[in-house]
């Protein structure tokens, strides 16, 4: 029997830069358990492997993502929890667990989980024309992946309520204006673009310390608690300026040349930090 074609294709294409593309063009890169299998195992393998430094995930052909794949018909979304799709299951590996920097590349189309899986990465570029929503209330559904905690967030309660009770189609450029997004540019810029600041990242910024602004943002947006947020951050920030990586990151920035930072997430983490 021939081996299941890739549904999210994985490839190193420059030095630490990983590239994760959706791959059912011919289906609008709709998703399904393989897909979500695969970007799990992709995120993990990513997570632990100290050569990768940024991650960034595309869709093949014109679309990024244009919901769950819906060939099930009405039962499509009867899915039994028991059998692993229990969505805080402990084998899911989310965007915000990784502790490397996930670029969403959104080239084309995001709607439905093609929409909420972007919200927990980390920078989402979109492309202008592209056709966004979150159009769970139309299909007789609730929306998932933490997404209706992690879109007030960005956008605000009002326009949460909006996008979300109505199930309208916005426009990547609306969702750049929202907050949603990052930046929105013609649909052949976005990888580009992504790239681009994958590389910023990667020459300019040591992973350790990338890991725990990432660790500390994610954490604070699930607390309400100012004081132990700061406390945190604060032991955080003492831990990283007695690390290598502190001195090499302020003789380098004196000797007007590139840093060599020598810690990795693998190994140099801070126990407080779980």
């Amino acid at each position: 029997m021939a081996a299941k074609a890739p549904q999210a294709k994985f490839e190193m294409v420059e030095e630490g830069i990983a590239l994760v593309t959706l791959n059912r063009p011919e289906h609008g890169n709709a998703h399904t358990q393989q897909m979500r299998e695969e970007l799990d195992l992709h995120f993990r393998q990513c997570n632990d492997d100290d050569s990768v430094r940024v991650i960034v995930v595309t869709g093949a052909g014109r679309a990024f993502c244009v919901g769950a794949d819906l060939a099930s018909g009405g039962s499509t979304f009867d899915v039994d929890s028991e059998e692993g799709y229990e969505p805080r299951s402990e084998e899911r590996c989310f965007g915000y667990q990784v502790k490397k920097p996930i670029i969403a590349a959104i080239n084309g189309h995001a709607v439905g989980v093609g929409l909420t899986m972007p919200l927990n990465w980390d920078i989402i570029l979109v492309a202008e024309d592209a056709k966004l929503g979150f159009p769970f209330v139309r299909r007789g559904i609730a929306p998932e992946l933490g997404s209706t905690w992690i879109l007030p967030r960005l956008v605000g309660t009002a326009r949460a309520l909006h996008l979300m009770l109505t199930g309208r189609i916005f426009s990547g450029a609306e969702a750049a204006a929202y907050g949603l997004a990052l930046e929105a540019l013609p649909a052949d810029k976005v990888l580009p673009r992504a790239l681009e600041i994958a590389r910023e990242i990667r020459d300019n910024c040591a992973p350790v310390s990338v890991a725990m602004t990432k660790k500390l943002i994610w954490d604070h947006l699930w607390s309400t608690d100012f004081l132990a947020a700061a406390a945190i951050e604060d032991r955080s920030w003492q831990w990283a300026g007695k690390r290598p990586d502190a001195r090499e990151g302020v003789t380098a920035f004196i000797e007007k040349r590139k840093p060599n930072w020598s810690m990795r997430t693998s190994v140099d983490w801070p126990d407080f930090h779980k």
